[in-house]
């Protein structure tokens, strides 16, 4: 499975001026189309920072996304120290800023141009052909980053119209609702993780619940080796397991 890393970036994350929301939706469109997150990172608008934390990511994982940071402002500091991260410098895409200037027309301002600046050798992806969602301006990628804005519904907007590209490999999951102990369920797990590599299997305990103990879910490539591991775990546990999901690919 191709790997993937997530940057966050703002100062009205860390000081909880506002609820990181972006994270959250890419975990699961990135756990759908078959791509394995590794990381995730929350840091400041800080230049040195971004550029540090993003080259390093990008050298880590087959894909990295980035949230926030773009746009007309003073603390719009993104694209730049990711240009100085590669270092490479900041230019003005002509072709980004005919569509800027279409869009604002006669409310054109000086800053809004800013919008039109890429990482000198950075990729314009646009939207799969044929899509009818409402039209968005191209996402910047530079090498194997994608910048994303923070702004939550142009973020959910950008990343799904390019999501296809990163489609991979199937996942395949299911669970078991337990009422038992976690403990008590332990031997019997290591031993079907052991039997089952290729599948992974977890064990969340859940305290508000009043029909089980704790949820146990199975994830993996094969539709087949998570159905022969969801099945063997349900085997020796027997009567404790009180539900089941069955295994289905996503």
């Amino acid at each position: 499975m191709p790997t993937a890393g997530i940057v966050i970036i703002g100062d009205e994350i860390l000081s909880g001026k506002f609820v990181e929301e972006n994270a959250a939706f890419l975990i699961g469109e990135l756990r759908a189309l078959g791509v394995d997150l590794r990381r995730i990172e929350t840091i400041p608008d800080d230049p040195a920072d971004i550029a540090q934390t993003v080259t390093r990511a990008s050298g880590r994982f087959d894909h990295v996304f980035t949230s926030g940071g773009v746009g007309p402002t003073h603390d719009d500091v993104t694209i730049a120290a990711i240009a100085q991260g590669f270092g490479v410098a900041v230019v003005r895409h002509p072709a980004l800023e005919a569509e800027i200037r279409a869009y604002w027309g006669a409310k054109l301002v000086e800053a809004n141009l800013r919008m039109a600046d890429i990482p000198q050798g950075a990729e314009l992806v646009h939207r799969a052909p044929g899509s009818t969602a409402a039209r968005v301006w191209p996402v910047v990628c530079m090498r194997n980053v994608y910048i994303l804005p923070g702004v939550p519904t142009l973020f959910r907007r950008k990343f799904v119209e390019i999501r296809d590209r990163f489609r991979s490999a199937t996942v395949s999951v299911a669970r078991l609702y337990v009422d038992a102990e976690e403990g008590a369920l332990a031997d019997d797990m290591t031993a079907v993780a052991a039997a089952h590599p290729d599948v992974r299997i977890g064990s969340y305990p859940r305290f508000s619940e009043t029909a089980f103990r704790v949820l146990v879910t199975f994830e993996g490539p094969a539709l087949a080796a998570v159905t022969a591991a969801h099945a063997a775990l349900a085997a020796r546990l027997g009567a404790q397991v009180v539900r089941r999901e069955e295994p289905h690919t996503l």
